[in-house]
């Protein structure tokens, strides 16, 4: 039987944060992992140009054989993931697979409240959706879910200003209007994969009592757990231990950031995905 690498998708360099986790999870397997440099952000883009744009990039990745696909973004996930799976996916190949970073998130997030009410910061994009609220819902009907959309936090990271006196002003100010909506959160969901390098300045201005929770390691556990109950899927991923890096814009601007949220460097190829 034939194996190929499991692809991991996003919008720009976020996704790497979840792909950090995933490699930690299962060492053994091997990646590629494209970033949609070039039309990045997704997240105050429209549903049908996000949809195009994800679609887009998940058919390069099933080119390259690609049997599973991880969309590690929020907004590509809330925005085009269900259509994909719907009305692709079952026409391309339906032996395929592409999983998003929202489900495995809902399906555990309100285990970790006490108080029942929980702090979505995410994308506009992402929070316009809804997604989140529907997902969570179906899990956890008694949960209140509070959304707040965090425009600047995107751009604050891509420029290497998180932890600049810049990045606090911007932070602070978002989690005020959060919790202002609702005191009694204690829980506060990082649905943007761009987060979780605020992390540190997040929980300075959040009381002790909040826990600040951040997706990767979440996806990186269902991904190994969905792996084991899909073993039609598990036998056709290619296991050397190797990763691939892509990009739509700038293998060099790419490389600079991407240790940022990897941790290592790494070196990427160029991909023209409208070629």
């Amino acid at each position: 039987m034939m194996t190929a690498p499991i692809g991991v998708f996003d919008s720009g360099y976020g996704g790497l944060t979840v792909l950090k986790e995933i490699k930690n999870r299962l060492p053994d397997y091997d990646f590629i992992y494209l970033g949609d440099n070039a039309r990045t952000p997704y997240g105050s883009r429209s549903f049908d140009t996000v949809y195009e744009y994800t679609l887009q990039s998940l058919k390069w990745l099933f080119s390259k054989g690609c049997p599973l696909i991880i969309v590690a973004c929020n907004t590509a996930s809330a925005k085009a993931l269900r259509t994909i799976q719907q009305k692709y996916l079952p026409y391309y190949d339906s032996k395929k697979r592409v999983l998003g970073v929202i489900r495995p998130t809902a399906e555990i997030i309100g285990n970790y409240s006490k108080s029942k009410k929980i702090g979505i910061l995410g994308t506009k994009g992402t929070v316009k959706s809804d997604s989140y609220i529907i997902e969570i819902k179906k899990f956890f009907p008694e949960i209140e879910i509070i959304q707040h959309a965090c425009p600047m936090w995107v751009p604050l990271v891509e420029n290497n200003e998180y932890n600049s006196d810049g990045a606090d002003y911007f932070i602070k100010k978002d989690l005020d209007i959060l919790l202002n909506d609702e005191p009694q959160i204690d829980t506060v969901l990082l649905a943007c994969t761009h987060y979780p390098l605020l992390i540190n300045k997040i929980k300075e201005f959040l009381p002790e009592n909040i826990q600040v929770i951040s997706q990767g390691k979440i996806v990186a556990d269902s991904l190994s757990e969905y792996l084991e109950r899909h073993l039609d899927i598990k036998e056709k991923c290619s296991k050397n231990g190797q990763l691939q890096f892509y990009t739509t814009d700038s293998t060099e601007d790419f490389d600079q950031h991407s240790k940022t949220f990897f941790g290592v460097e790494i070196n990427s190829k160029h991909v023209d995905l409208q070629e």
